[in-house]
């Protein structure tokens, strides 16, 4: 496996704890499974495997209260299949039959170092392509899709990271045990996917995951 770094940042971040029921309250930082999709949304394919192995707070932690307006539904699949059968449907979302009112705690001016392995499983091709495509899309900027913090509404600027002697400092304030995260989801079972957890323990703003228990 290759390892990787990225630096990402944003405006403001929204990742959900999934106790919240109703209001959107946002995890301290963000988790690993958000960190994967980062790395997935900038290079993705079916032989290759992201595996986050520590994550560094670069600010701050930083709080906003917020209250939006959100869609309480979304079209659902069988609805799609009938109007495909039939060739006609209504499948819109009518704003202002549907809309709700949220309360949302998030976070605001992040930025975090990912650290990442890149696992290329058995394929035909050499693993150094996969490799290097991965380094030429995130030194270019480029992405398969826009990186997002949480919430898609919530973009994220990236950059390969080569020399991390010439980096910042993970940010010390941010230090101690903030309990249960979300680590990822299992889809041994694609019928039924499970969460995995893990207890969150930053030292210095470093949160290593190569020492973290997680339990599923």
């Amino acid at each position: 496996m290759t390892s990787f770094c990225l630096e990402v940042s944003g405006r403001f971040a929204c990742f959900t704890r999934p106790e919240m029921k109703v209001e959107r309250v946002s995890y301290d930082l963000i988790t690993p499974s958000a960190a994967r999709s980062v790395f997935e949304a900038i290079f993705w394919k079916p032989q290759v495997r992201w595996h986050i192995r520590k994550i560094e707070v670069l600010k701050p932690l930083r709080w906003i209260n917020l209250r939006r307006n959100e869609v309480g539904k979304v079209i659902s699949s069988s609805n799609v299949q009938q109007a495909m059968n039939a060739g006609k449907g209504d499948l819109a979302i009518y704003i202002e039959e549907d809309r709700q009112q949220r309360a949302s705690l998030f976070l605001r001016d992040v930025a975090y170092r990912l650290h990442a392995d890149l696992e290329v499983l058995a394929s035909n091709e050499p693993s150094q392509k996969y490799i290097e495509m991965f380094r030429r899309r995130a030194a270019k900027g480029q992405c398969v899709n826009q990186p997002y913090l949480g919430c898609r509404e919530f973009a994220a600027a990236f950059r390969l990271v080569e020399e991390l002697a010439n980096e910042p400092a993970p940010e010390a304030s941010v230090d101690g045990n903030l309990g249960w995260m979300l680590y990822d989801m299992d889809f041994s079972n694609k019928d039924d996917p499970q969460p995995k957890w893990f207890r969150a323990q930053l030292e210095r703003g470093v949160l290593d995951l190569t020492k973290c228990e997680v339990r599923g």
